[in-house]
């Protein structure tokens, strides 16, 4: 079994920032992400709220250089590797269980386990939600919106990632559909105005989509008004879709650690779990604010308590 002070699970700004400062206390550090490092933040195409970029700065950017730091003070960081189990050992030890690409399984041990692994896209369970799933449905407009040049297409939901996504496919579509089920925008007021002004956006607010339609790819969708339950089809040939998350925590179910009941983890003001050992940050945590900045707080604390931890510990 390979052996290390501390695991990380989840490679955004949490994870990495956890790993900044465990690998600087000198603690063999391990993080372990399923995809590429980078998390949801590395899709923003522009980053404006983030202290120390007064022009703002792109998610991937950002991201580069935080990963650049952690690997400078020695993190391990192993991509396309998944954790599928975490649960208490023998003694002090805290056992993380994997399956790589290659599907063989691995087995980890460390002191102590940092969890941030962050959420997935919440599922909207309509027609054609899984027929088109990469035929025309996207969860990324920075990956994607090149794609959509001079096309038409809608964003649903009008959150702050909705309308930052929307921004960025509004310098490649010929139009973008705003949807949003309730009758105003939620997002941040800035972007509000900035995508107001711009001729290409439309918006059908208090509205719910209830299909997306198609052949082979994406050629519409179907909102209803709220108000009077006329349907509408909007032609469209990609759809992005930001509707809210869930917490990634299945891997967790061995560990039986304390959720709230939408399934965030529950920690105290240490990012300690009810598991001794077990940390949790960033986004999977329960709590008010889902920021960058807000993770990054939160990992520092997780790997200096843990640090202390571990001293007491060897």
């Amino acid at each position: 079994m390979n052996s290390y002070d501390v695991i990380i699970i989840g490679g955004g700004a949490a994870g990495m920032t956890a790993g900044i400062y465990t690998s600087r206390e000198m603690l063999s550090t391990l993080l372990i992400e399923k995809r590429m490092t980078g998390g949801l933040a590395a899709e923003i195409e522009l980053i404006e709220n983030y202290p120390g970029f007064p022009e703002g700065t792109t998610g991937m950017d950002l991201m580069d250089k935080m990963r650049n730091q952690a690997q400078k003070f020695g993190v391990k960081i192993a991509e396309f590797e998944e954790v599928i189990s975490v649960k208490p050992g023998a003694g002090n030890e805290i056992i993380v269980q994997t399956v790589k690409e290659e599907k063989h399984s691995v087995e980890y041990s460390a002191y102590s386990v940092i969890v941030a692994s962050g959420t997935v896209p919440k599922p909207l369970n309509i027609p054609g939600e899984k027929e088109f799933r990469g035929r025309g449905i996207s969860y990324c407009a920075t990956c994607d919106g090149p794609l959509y040049k001079d096309k038409q297409v809608a964003v649903i939901g009008c959150g702050n990632s909705g309308l930052q996504e929307g921004e960025s496919l509004l310098k490649h579509a010929k139009s973008v559909t705003f949807v949003a089920f309730s009758p105003y925008m939620v997002g941040s007021k800035i972007l509000q105005e900035r995508i107001k002004k711009n001729k290409k956006a439309r918006f059908f607010l208090n509205h719910r989509l209830i299909s997306i339609n198609g052949d082979e790819f994406v050629d519409s969708i179907t909102v209803k008004d709220r108000n009077n339950s006329q349907e509408k089809k909007l032609k469209v040939s990609g759809v992005f879709i930001y509707k809210g998350f869930l917490p990634a925590t299945d891997f967790l179910k061995k560990a039986e650690i304390k959720l709230d009941e939408v399934g965030y983890i529950e920690t105290n003001d240490k990012m300690e779990t009810s598991i001794p050992g077990i940390y949790a940050v960033g986004d999977i945590r329960s709590k008010m604010v889902r920021q960058i900045d807000v993770a990054c707080g939160e990992a520092t604390t997780a790997a200096v308590a843990a640090s202390h931890q571990i001293q007491i510990l060897k």
